[in-house]
């Protein structure tokens, strides 16, 4: 953490204030007829162990283009976010701000080689990386000799039935409103409780919310990361990490909690 991000907070008191504590709300999920493209065209399923899983437009599902990397035999075995165990040869991802359990299609833009996971933990802790793929998932589009790729993902929803609709059957799908939820911004990660202990009472000035999060990094060294702030919207969420980073807090990002 730069000594400069300090000059910044008596001035970042004067544009937050404190934030209020609330009740976050988990995201809500509705069932909708599955949306038509111009040409009167449903978009392709994924299918998983029997079930069907649809790309959504814009207005409804969620996309990202951003950097990925992956992660494999140092993680593996080790718990992850979900609770469940790491299984580096299964197609699986972290992310930071979707819901767990969430299925993604992922498209390696150098190649136009994509696999479709499941989101089932928390990361990449770094900033400009937006998704970390299992190393099943990486393999198939190309990923593991580079290590870092530009991709684009895409939320899926799950078909849970179908409706008569222009004289044939058309599904149904869940779409879970991905905007909604409890996120939290991170500040700064530590090998040192020390220094992240002192920034967070720093900032507790400022913040209602703030919190040390321990976590194992990939050589089970423990980091300590610091969080501040609750929101129960994405879109909130930007706007505070916006003017942090306006206020030389350039590396904080967004996590769902």
């Amino acid at each position: 953490m730069k000594k400069c991000t300090f000059i910044y907070l008596a001035v970042i008191i004067g544009l937050f204030g404190c934030t209020p504590r609330s009740t976050i709300q988990a995201p809500s999920s509705r069932t909708i007829l599955l949306p038509e493209d111009r040409r009167g065209r449903l978009p392709r399923p994924y299918e998983v162990n029997g079930k069907r899983y649809y790309p959504l437009p814009d207005a409804f599902g969620f996309t990202q283009v951003g950097n990925a990397s992956w992660y494999g035999e140092k993680f593996h075995g080790r718990p992850t976010a979900s609770g469940e165990i790491f299984d580096m040869h299964k197609r699986t991802a972290a992310h930071k701000t979707l819901p767990l359990g969430t299925f993604v299609k992922v498209m390696n833009l150098s190649n136009n080689r994509s696999t479709f996971v499941r989101v089932n933990d928390r990361g990449p802790f770094v900033k400009g990386r937006i998704i970390d793929l299992s190393y099943a998932a990486a393999r198939e589009i190309d990923l593991i000799r580079s290590g870092v790729a530009r991709v684009k993902i895409e939320a899926l929803s799950e078909e849970v039935g179908k409706l008569e609709h222009n004289g044939r059957p058309q599904p149904l799908v869940e779409v879970a409103d991905l905007g909604e939820g409890e996120f939290t911004i991170q500040v700064g990660a530590f090998l040192e409780i020390g220094n992240a202990m002192k920034l967070a009472e720093r900032l507790r000035v400022i913040f209602d919310y703030v919190e040390i999060s321990p976590i194992l990094d990939e050589n089970r060294r423990t980091l300590h990361r610091v969080h501040v702030t609750k929101s129960k919207t994405l879109n909130q969420a930007e706007g505070f990490k916006k003017k942090l980073e306006e206020m030389g807090l350039t590396g904080a990002f967004i996590v769902r909690i």
